[in-house]
């Protein structure tokens, strides 16, 4: 039996993760820095582990008699003053040496869809330094590349709740968001493929437009969606690199960069984000 330790496992992702995990069989190991949150059910027999991975110190042994790492760890909300390179790089490199002492067999990371095209970001920079490092650690890896996440989406639904969406250009721009137990299921693939590198998206491609009326469709309103110009857009963003440090403008530099381009990555899963909307509002 082989036993994979999930790195990141209180997050939204890695939750699906250690569940996948578990259906088929598999020794799981989960390293969180506070393991009171995983919210798992008692039916899942889960190994835990506390570990800060930004303190090498915090993680040593963490890797002892495991054969396989899933790494989820990164910024999704910056706190603690933590940088995209504190975290999305040197944590993944600290778990990765530990991985290298321990002869862990295969290295599984999770990244950004288009991450090598937009490194000018801050949040890709520092995913594909890392990136980087585990190619030439001399362990087997794959990268897995996702587009949104469906969670991501529910920003939609707390606009309309509030009556109205906001949109750049029309929200003309297309992307295919995948649900997290959807990706979970190809992060577990992953383990027997001897693929190194994989974009995934969900099911079905969508415009911001589209994507806007299935969230008033979910709270049952008619919608009200207002346009944003795009030189409005480019103007906060260039602003925010101005005047803010990259702590503060690093998740708004990604969210209005993509929200201007299409993000379509190949389509994998069978969960619709219709689907989504409407178990999120009857919760």
């Amino acid at each position: 039996m082989r036993r994979v330790l999930v790195a990141g496992a209180t997050g939204y992702l890695g939750g699906f993760i250690l569940r996948e995990l578990q259906q088929r069989g598999m020794w799981v190991r989960a390293l969180a820095r506070d393991t009171s949150k995983l919210r798992l059910p008692s039916s899942l027999h889960i190994e835990s582990i506390e570990g800060h991975m930004t303190d090498p110190r915090s993680i040593e042994g963490c890797c002892k008699d495991i054969d396989i790492i899933i790494s989820t760890v990164g910024i999704t909300r910056q706190k603690d003053g933590l940088t995209y390179m504190d975290v999305d790089y040197q944590t993944n490199l600290n778990l990765l040496r530990e991985a290298r002492k321990t002869g862990v067999q295969k290295f599984i990371y999770i990244s950004v869809f288009n991450g090598r095209k937009l490194q000018h970001l801050k949040i890709c920079a520092a995913k594909e330094k890392f990136v980087d490092e585990l190619k030439s650690s001399g362990i087997d890896f794959c990268v897995i590349r996702p587009n949104g996440f469906f969670s991501d989406m529910a920003a939609y639904l707390e606009m309309a709740k509030k009556g109205r969406i906001y949109l750049f250009q029309h929200g003309g721009r297309s992307a295919n968001p995948i649900h997290g137990a959807d990706l979970a299921s190809l992060c577990v693939d992953a383990i027997d493929s001897d693929r190194k590198e994989i974009d995934i998206g969900g099911p079905h491609v969508l415009s911001h437009r589209e994507i806007a009326h299935l969230a008033f469709r979910a709270l049952g309103k008619d919608a009200v969606i207002t346009s944003i110009p795009d030189w409005l857009r480019k103007m906060v963003l260039w602003s925010l690199r101005k005047f803010t440090s990259s702590k503060l403008y690093g998740p708004l530099e990604f969210f209005l960069t993509v929200m201007a381009m299409d993000m379509i990555a190949p389509e994998f899963g069978t969960r619709t984000l219709q689907d989504f909307f409407m178990n999120t509002v009857e919760k």
